[in-house]
């Protein structure tokens, strides 16, 4: 048989998710039988070095960490997933395991530091996990060279893509233009324009001479110009701001040194005299919870019984487009509560009015009433087994201050404080804290949403106004916290009177007589001013507020489309992501056709999945915590077998057909 020809593929972006296209092409090639192998050439394309790309750029401050611990993150399957064998083969886990008994030769000896400390519920730097992706990306370039296919990087940006008769053109910044017969958009993270109110607010910086940061990866940020001993004004309480934080306190030779109190006490700050007053501000007025300490991802005592796969999928399987709020959240709202309250019979028997056995007896018959009933039942149950000081109200974490008024600063202050030193005590009890086991259950129930509201499993306007319009937000500000010690530190540092808080609802603005920015919250009198504003965030996830020439550049072109979805009143909404067809995803034109050979992954996909910014997660199913890798299998499969005219693919190379996986 003759070879076929070549089969050029360009990847743009070379992070994570272009990794994980790489890994699973070259597994999916090399399962081909050798005569069958086409002459494979992939270019990635990205400005920065390929593996950690933007975000995980191996020389960021070593004082970013990621939010979530070092037995999750991967970017490539394992080998009992189901998937062709990975050439890399490993999770993050297990690397820096390996590279704590072999290290590389391209580690310093700050990762060998890190590495020799990290256990698998350690919350590593960005940086180590740069080193992760790099040694994995060198790992399967090499791996192809040997193969015999080409891995070429290009270490810039593709300003335009269009299509001829052979293919793609790419039109690359400062190099010729590159001919591709496939392309994958990765890019991940890009450049957005700024709201209305960011806009106002640079134009006011610009205008007044005030300095006004808007929102960036971090390390992209120069936190430098911060003025020490002055207010700075910061908008978000979320991971950005703990960046934030850690370079203006620890970057600035500040110490945390432990006090020998009890977590949530447990440190105090000893200041450089060089920090800011960082004046924070949030729409629930308080940061993200802190991750509990725990030795796996999800805690152990955590087992959804309610919100399974199985009953989530049941009304797919029914012919049912089922409805977040009305289906979907009485079920993982079953199995929170449970968690909450059999942590809290384990833990604390003597606060019930019963004993222990007779509660969770009667708890659980009320959480299986059929219907709406089951809420009545069972806050019969609580009413009659916990006293008020016991018991706890899910809807009420999305409000931890409570939107009660406050006297003025030192009252905020004192809530935050109150609230941040109780969420870290809790972390600090790990599987044994009743709210921190509620909020695992949240999690573990996010795996299962992202595989059941996928690709249209999800009413738009449930997915509108109810898993993104409330439950998002909420479940993000309870399971995507930082790690725990941010939380004991940021306590520190709230008790030596360098940061303080605006309270719930924040509202900023321009007093342009005095050249200041101020902030406010309406649950509050206290305003306070500075002449800095930090957005702590990153640019929007929006393609229609992209600043990337390449995405700008199809949208205006009609090669691609935003997604629109119709509200619950009939009016269309733009949403964030792409239109795309369903898996392997190809974006629509603005005609609503889907574009052969042309494939997206990641967080354009932003439409069609949730949670598309969650790295994949090492052994999960791959229909859910290890979507990502699947999607890049899919992609794989279909460039590899070619592209019939609906897009599917056409010589019977797919994910059914694919050998099994080597022992």
């Amino acid at each position: 048989m003759d070879k076929p020809q070549r089969l050029r593929v360009a990847v743009i972006g070379a992070g994570p998710r272009g990794v994980s296209v790489l890994d699973r092409l070259l597994a999916r090639y090399l399962e081909l039988p050798a005569d069958e192998r086409p002459a494979l050439e992939i270019r990635m394309v990205d400005p920065f070095t390929p593996g950690p790309g933007h975000v995980w750029r191996t020389n960021q401050s070593r004082l970013f960490l990621m939010n979530t611990p070092c037995l999750f993150p991967t970017v490539a399957p394992a080998p009992d997933q189901g998937f062709a064998p990975s050439v890399s083969g490993l999770s993050f886990g297990e690397w820096a395991q390996a590279m704590a008994e072999d290290p590389a030769v391209t580690l310093s000896a700050g990762d060998l530091e890190e590495i020799a400390r990290l256990d698998p519920g350690d919350f590593p730097t960005r940086a180590v996990y740069g080193r992760y992706l790099e040694w994995t990306y060198t790992r399967l370039a090499a791996a192809a060279e040997q193969a015999g296919a080409a891995v070429v990087h290009h270490r810039t940006e593709v300003l335009s893509l269009t299509r001829n008769t052979a293919g793609f053109t790419l039109e690359l910044a400062g190099e010729a233009d590159l001919s591709a017969d496939v392309v994958v958009l990765a890019v991940g993270h890009l450049p957005a324009a700024l709201n209305p109110e960011q806009s106002r607010l640079s134009d006011a910086a610009a205008r007044l001479g005030l300095r006004y940061l808007p929102p960036a990866v971090p390390s992209d940020a120069d936190f430098s110009v911060l003025p020490a001993g002055e207010h700075v004004l910061v908008r978000g309480l979320g991971l950005n701001f703990f960046d934030i934080m850690a370079q203006v306190t620890l970057g600035r030779g500040g110490r945390f040194v432990p006090t020998g109190e009890p977590a949530g006490r447990s440190l105090r700050y000893e200041p450089s005299g060089r920090e800011p007053v960082l004046v924070a501000a949030s729409r629930r007025g308080t940061p993200y919870r802190a991750k509990a300490k725990l030795q796996s991802y999800l805690p152990k005592s955590v087992n959804l019984r309610w919100f399974t796969r199985e009953a989530a999928g049941s009304f797919a399987v029914e012919g049912i487009q089922p409805g977040f709020d009305h289906d979907f959240w009485p079920l993982l709202h079953r199995d929170a509560i449970w968690a909450y309250y059999s942590t809290l019979a384990r833990t604390a028997p003597g606060c019930l009015t019963v004993p222990a056995g007779d509660f969770l007896r009667d708890l659980e018959a009320a959480l299986t009433v059929d219907g709406p009933d089951w809420d009545p039942a069972k806050e019969e149950v609580l009413q009659r087994c916990v006293p008020a000081e016991h018991r706890t109200s899910l809807e009420a974490l999305a409000q931890p201050l409570g939107r009660r008024p406050f006297s003025g600063a030192a009252d905020v202050d004192a809530a935050v404080l109150a609230y941040l030193e109780a969420d870290a005590a809790g972390s600090a009890k790990g599987e044994d804290d009743p709210l921190k086991m509620a909020i695992g259950a949240l999690n573990a129930g996010r795996s299962v949403l992202k595989a059941v509201v996928a690709d249209g499993g999800l009413s738009e306007e449930s997915w509108l106004t109810e898993l993104r319009g409330w439950f998002e937000p909420l479940v993000e500000g309870l399971a995507s916290g930082p790690p725990p010690e941010r939380i004991e530190q940021l306590a520190a540092l709230t008790r030596a009177g360098l940061v303080h808080f605006v309270g719930p609802d924040p509202r900023f603005d321009v007093d342009e007589a005095r050249a200041v920015f101020t902030a406010s919250s309406p649950w509050s009198p206290q305003e306070y001013a500075a002449t800095t504003v930090v957005e702590a965030m990153m640019p929007a996830n929006r393609v229609s507020a992209s600043l990337s020439p390449l995405l700008e550049g199809m949208l205006h072109r009609g090669l691609a489309r935003p997604k629109v979805m119709m509200a619950a009143d009939g009016t269309p909404v733009m949403t964030s992501g792409l239109d795309v067809s369903l898996p392997p995803y190809r974006p629509l034109d603005i005609k609503g056709e889907p574009q052969p050979d042309l494939y997206v992954l990641g967080l354009q996909l932003s439409s069609v999945q949730w949670g598309t910014a969650i790295a994949a997660e090492a052994g999960a199913p791959a229909d859910a915590g290890a979507r990502t890798l699947r999607d890049a299998d899919d992609i794989a499969a279909a460039i590899l077998a070619g592209s019939g005219p609906d897009g599917r693919a056409a010589t019977g190379i797919t994910r059914e057909t694919m050998p099994a996986p080597s022992p």
